[in-house]
Formats: structure tokens, sequence, C-alpha cells
């Protein structure tokens, strides 16, 4: 593989129910399998804040911008493709309940878009997500500490590194225990398929079922590479700010250790923003023997939250992806200084309904 194959793309994704999310600087498409087999996709141009005020585009602001953004790509594709791929399910059982066919309709087209809900939902996924992931571990470790009789204390690099383990373990049995549940394994399946047809992509390989096949389901530009940059990141910050910054010195135990959690939660954004930069680096040098040896943590993470697809599954992540390639290239939007065009959906019976593009990986390389 040379080494502009190597290179960072501008190109992402996401595994959603039965289907695929892809998005380039431009255009987001969401590909979603139906059962009656044909593909329904989804296609929108992107025209997000950095496009509107330039402080996104800076390193860091950026890091933190796309964090909330993929939140809340995400819900709403997760919306979008449980609506597709269990409509006539949720459908039945709406009637049953007595919502007319106009109401379900309505309610369905309500929850596939950005609106207060979906800040709502990021809400609720931050506020799971700090429970989970800060509050439970800190409150672990105190009381490890307390129950060896230690006194690490919060300055204390024992402290946040036994902290750090902890939130790591409580991930990867989160990760793994979802993956027994039949449909999260499907979407795991998803996951795969997402990073083989991106893969093909960088390897600038016809984008078919075929060349597909000869990639792993590894990525290291995945979320899950990303998550265990926060952790590191994280153990580092906490440490070094602890220490330098006495927090709550005159405090009793618990309000002392209640400042050191909300103290977390803030830092959590610069976190985030430097998490993203060590990715886009490590995107950018990959072929390097370093840059191999830093992705190697979240490659191996990646066999919890991937698994081998089938064909089908394969022809739905690349068809998102020639969409995506597809918008690009025929509205120009790489030039375009406002949204050109709108929300629009199509079914298509197969790949080849979507016709090849010129466009190349040196098109999205940053």
């Amino acid at each position: 593989m040379s080494k502009c194959n190597q290179q960072y793309t501008s190109i992402g994704g996401q595994a959603v129910i039965e289907g695929v999310m892809m998005r380039s600087p431009n255009s987001f498409v969401v590909a979603v399998r139906k059962s009656d087999g044909k593909i329904r996709l989804r296609t929108d141009q992107w025209y997000g804040l950095s496009k509107k005020m330039d402080i996104f585009k800076k390193p860091f602001f950026r890091g933190v911008l796309t964090l909330f953004e993929t939140m809340a790509n995400g819900i709403v594709s997760l919306n979008y493709s449980a609506n597709i791929a269990m409509d006539e399910e949720m459908r039945a059982k709406a009637i049953k309940k007595g919502v007319t066919e106009e109401d379900y309709e309505r309610e369905k087209k309500e929850k596939e878009k950005v609106s207060l809900t979906t800040f709502f939902s990021i809400a609720i996924s931050f506020v799971f997500g700090i429970l989970l992931f800060v509050m439970l571990p800190h409150v672990l470790t105190a009381l490890l500490e307390n129950s060896l009789g230690r006194t690490w204390g919060l300055e204390s690099i024992a402290f946040h590194a036994v902290d750090g383990a902890i939130k790591g373990t409580i991930f990867l049995l989160y990760v793994y225990l979802i993956g027994f549940i039949p449909d999260i394994r499907r979407v795991f399946q998803y996951h795969g398929a997402e990073h083989m047809a991106i893969s093909t992509f960088e390897s600038k390989e016809e984008l078919s079922v075929t060349n597909a096949r000869k990639y792993k389901t590894f990525h290291p530009r995945c979320g899950t590479t990303f998550i265990f940059f926060l952790l590191f990141v994280s153990i580092i910050m906490f440490t070094g700010v602890f220490v330098i910054v006495p927090v709550g010195t005159n405090l009793p135990t618990v309000p002392r250790h209640l400042v050191a959690i909300l103290l977390k939660i803030l830092l959590t954004i610069p976190v985030a923003g430097i998490s993203y930069e060590i990715l886009k680096i490590l995107g950018k040098n990959i072929g390097s023997s370093w840059g191999r040896l830093f992705s190697y943590p979240g490659m191996m993470l990646q066999r919890l939250t991937t698994r081998e697809p089938d064909d089908s599954q394969l022809e739905v992540a690349l068809a998102s992806l020639r969409m995506v390639l597809l918008m690009e290239e025929s509205h120009n939007l790489k030039d375009a200084k406002t949204k050109v065009i709108g929300l629009e959906e199509a079914d298509i019976t197969s790949l080849e309904d979507i016709r090849s593009t010129n466009l190349q990986l040196k098109d999205f390389l940053e």
C-alpha cells in the first residue's frame, strides 16, 4: 500500500440498524436494507457549523464540534434506519394502539430531523456517559482507596491510573455484553462493512463487494480508537491538572470529590479536542512504525465492536459510500457557498444502480 493510501481521508461513517451512514465533507447519506431487499438511500448536503464559522476549522475546536455533530448525526441516522428497517412492525404496533396512518407518518418524519428532541437525546446520552465513565469510576476509585487503606490523593498519578483502569474495564464489559444481543451483533457487522468499504476507497480500488471483501473489519480512524484515546488522554490530563491545581483542599472528603468530578466533566471538552487531533495525526502517519504502535490498542478494541459482514451488508456500506461520492461530484459540493440541495430519498435494487465517479482519494485528503 502506498504512502498516499495511508493518509487520512475526510470520509467517515457509522453503522446503524440494518445499514450504514456515510459522511463526506459536504454530503450525508444513510443507506438501509429494507424488508423487501431493496436499499433505501437518504441523501442530503452536509453544511455544518464549520462552513459558517471558521473557528470550528481550527485544531481542538474542530474535535469538539465533530463530537457533537457525530452524536446528532448518529441519533438522526439511527432513528431513520429504525423507521425504515422496522417500519412494518412499528406501524402495526402504532395502529394497534389507535394511532392513525397520518399521525404515524408525521411522527416518523419528525424523528428523522435534527430538532429539540435530537438535542434532548444528545443531552441524555451525554449524562449517561458522564455517569458511567466519569462519576462511577471516580467513586469506585475513592471507595477502593478507602477500603485498601491507601492515601493516593487526588493529586497522585496512582488515583487517576486506577480511575482510568476502572473506566476502561467498564467500557470493555459494556461493549462485550451488548455484543451478545442479536440486533447489536448485526450493527457490529455493518460496522465492519463500513470499515471495509472505506479501506477499499483508500486503496484506490473500485467500490465493489469483491474488492471490499479483501480488507479487514478494522480501521485506525474508528470511533472505538477515538474512545481509547479519550481514556488515555483523560488519565494524563486529570493527573496533570489535579497536581497543578489543588481541588477542594479545605473541603470535607465527599464535597471535595464532588468538586473533582465536576472539574473532570468540564475537562471532557479539551480531552475530546486533544483526542481528535491525535486521531487525525495517526490517520496521516498510519504507515509509520510509531503510527502502527499507537493505533494498535484501538484496533484491538475493534475486535469487540466489529464483526465480519455478509455480502448484502457490504453492498449497503458500499452503496452509502458511492452515493456520498456521487453527490459530491454531481453537485460540485466542494465549491458550494450555500446549501444547494435538500433531503431526498430513493430506493435502489443493487449497488450497480449508483454510477461510479471520477473522484479519488486525493480529493478528500486534509
